[in-house]
């Protein structure tokens, strides 16, 4: 049993492509050109050239010692937060703008929740010299102001969502209604491994950079390839598919994704899609969907930005459901003490989607010998005033 996409996009019985007809013509080029064009020579040359000089990669494997000894355990931090950008995410956009060039497209649209996507899509397009529209809820416009600002900077458009509950759903229904209407200039550059296929396969394959790094840089440090376990947090799922990804067929890796339980699992406000999803559609896609008994959206809650979104990726369900991969919610409150704990222990302020995927040595023990890598998918720059705010800073 493969844990990857098959080619009509399924993991075990999620994924697909659940379109409306208009959308059609938009999702077939893509998947009819994605793999073809990412193992072409020149493609994948200017992927790596652009990763390396432009990214920051490859982002260093670092051995967090002091966090190891309070926990007895050996803790590695995959360091995505020194991307250029601050975050992961990145890795794809590069690909995703390159791709969209030799699709011959001209304008990029996104969306985003927590703005690291929509910054890191106004990044490439910059670098590009491409237009960029970025949809935004407009509850996160105001909590991310920072983020907004950075993609005026670079240029990009930022467009108000002003319906629903005014959040990261919200933005992507928008954009897909934007990608409807400019079906032939227009290349939608999604920002996690959700949405129709190819989506969830291609974003994965663009960000499985990070495993195969991890790969490499444990070779280095400890002899040996695989880690015990390789952890990272849970909202739509990229940076834990990236992290996840050369080690989904590899049984003796343990693969612990971390989700957000808001104030609780079972307090209405939460994000906890494997704890409360039920089998459902959503922006394209068949997954685990957080919804009311006859079948309507409900609104998730976290304190992370970029965590509150009411599905996960197909991958991530399909772990989930065949037990593949080990599910742990952490609440708000342990996310920001995970965090705090992180700069003082470390020297190292992550974002409180990372904090997420630290909180769980609290809780889950693992042996003294244990190698464990947590993806540390971006830094804390983006959320000081939700730090400053919690702690009184």
């Amino acid at each position: 049993m493969s844990y990857h996409a098959d080619e009509k996009g399924y993991y075990g019985e999620f994924g697909g492509a659940f379109i409306p007809e208009m959308l059609y013509p938009n999702c077939e080029e893509l998947r009819q050109n994605y793999i073809q064009i990412m193992e072409e020579p020149s493609f994948k040359e200017e992927f790596q050239q652009l990763l390396k000089d432009y990214v920051g990669r490859p982002t260093p494997l670092y051995f967090a010692k002091r966090l190891s000894e309070k926990y007895n355990t050996k803790i590695y931090l995959k360091r995505e937060d020194l991307c250029h950008t601050g975050a992961h995410k990145v890795n794809n956009t590069i690909g995703q703008i390159l791709m969209a060039k030799k699709l011959g497209k001209n304008r990029i649209i996104a969306e985003t929740g927590a703005g690291q996507h929509g910054v890191a899509t106004a990044t490439v397009c910059a670098l590009m010299g491409i237009q960029c529209v970025v949809y935004m809820g407009e509850i996160d416009i105001a909590r991310q102001a920072p983020n907004v600002a950075r993609m005026k900077m670079l240029g990009a458009e930022v467009r108000a969502a002003k319906s629903g509950s005014k959040t990261l759903k919200d933005a992507t229904n928008e954009a897909i209604r934007d990608w409807i209407n400019n079906p032939v200039d227009t290349h939608y550059i999604i920002g996690s491994v959700v949405g129709p296929h190819p989506y969830p396969d291609m974003v994965a394959r663009f960000q499985s950079v990070i495993s195969e790094e991890i790969k490499r840089q444990l070779m280095e440090n400890e002899g040996r390839e695989n880690p015990d376990y390789v952890v990272a947090c849970v909202g739509g799922g990229s940076n834990a598919a990236g992290a996840f990804y050369h080690y989904l067929d590899t049984p003796e890796v343990g693969i612990i994704a971390v989700e957000a339980a808001g104030k609780g699992i079972h307090s209405g406000e939460s994000a906890a899609t494997s704890a409360l999803g039920k089998v459902g559609i959503i922006h394209g896609s068949k997954t685990l969907l957080m919804q009311t008994p006859d079948g309507q959206i409900t609104e998730p809650y976290s304190i992370s930005a970029g965590l509150d979104y009411p599905g996960v990726g197909p991958m991530h369900a399909h772990l989930y459901k065949s037990g593949r991969g080990e599910f742990i919610s952490i609440t708000d409150d342990e996310a920001m003490k995970a965090g705090l704990e992180l700069c003082k222990l470390e020297g190292i302020i992550p974002a409180i989607e990372s904090s997420h995927a630290l909180a769980i040595f609290e809780d889950r023990k693992f042996k003294k010998d244990d190698v464990v890598v947590v993806n540390l998918s971006g830094r804390g720059d983006k959320d000081l005033q939700n730090y400053i705010d919690y702690f009184n800073l």
